[in-house]
C-alpha cells in the first residue's frame, strides 16, 4: 500500500501536533504503543465531500482523528480500538458530539477498524496535498 511512503507524516508534522496540543499517545507498561492526532477544530479537508454527504448540519462542530500509528511491538493486541475509544471519550469531554476520520482506499485494515468502532461511511474527500489524494470519509455521532 502506498500510504505514508513519501515522508508523511514528517517530523515537522508531528512536532506541530505536539505544539498544537493535538498529539496523543497510548501507553502500555511505560512504552508508547500508539499515537494519533485529534484535531479540535475545523478540518478543511472535510469541507467538500463527494459520492455522499456528512450527516447533520453543514456548520456542525466536530473533532477529527488523523495520523493513527501503532508500534509493531504491540501488534495483535487490538490496541487501535482502545486508542480510538480513548479519542472518542476525549472528544466527548471536549464538547464534541461528532467525530470524523478518513483513510486510504487501499487500507482495508483501517476501514475495518473504523467501522468496527461505530463510524459510518459518508463518501470521499480529497486531502489538501499536492497532488490531491482521495480518502474514504467516515463520521460517528457521540451519545
Amino acid at each position: 500500500m502506498d500510504q505514508w511512503q513519501d515522508g508523511y507524516p514528517s517530523l515537522p508534522d508531528l512536532q506541530a501536533d505536539v505544539t498544537n496540543q493535538i498529539s496523543y499517545v497510548l501507553m502500555i507498561d511505560g512504552q508508547i504503543a500508539g499515537t494519533a492526532a485529534l484535531l479540535h477544530d475545523h478540518d478543511k479537508n472535510y469541507d467538500v465531500i463527494n459520492d455522499g454527504a456528512w450527516e447533520g448540519p453543514a456548520i456542525a462542530k466536530y473533532a477529527s482523528i488523523h495520523r493513527i500509528a501503532m508500534s509493531a511491538d504491540f501488534r495483535g493486541q487490538h490496541l487501535s480500538e482502545k486508542m480510538i475509544s480513548g479519542l472518542l471519550t476525549l472528544s466527548s469531554q471536549l464538547g464534541y458530539n461528532q467525530v470524523r476520520i478518513d483513510t486510504h482506499p487501499d487500507n482495508k485494515l483501517m476501514q475495518h477498524l473504523i467501522t468496527k468502532c461505530g463510524f459510518a461511511y459518508c463518501g470521499t474527500v480529497l486531502l489538501d496535498e499536492d497532488p490531491k489524494e482521495l480518502r474514504l470519509a467516515y463520521q460517528l455521532f457521540l451519545k
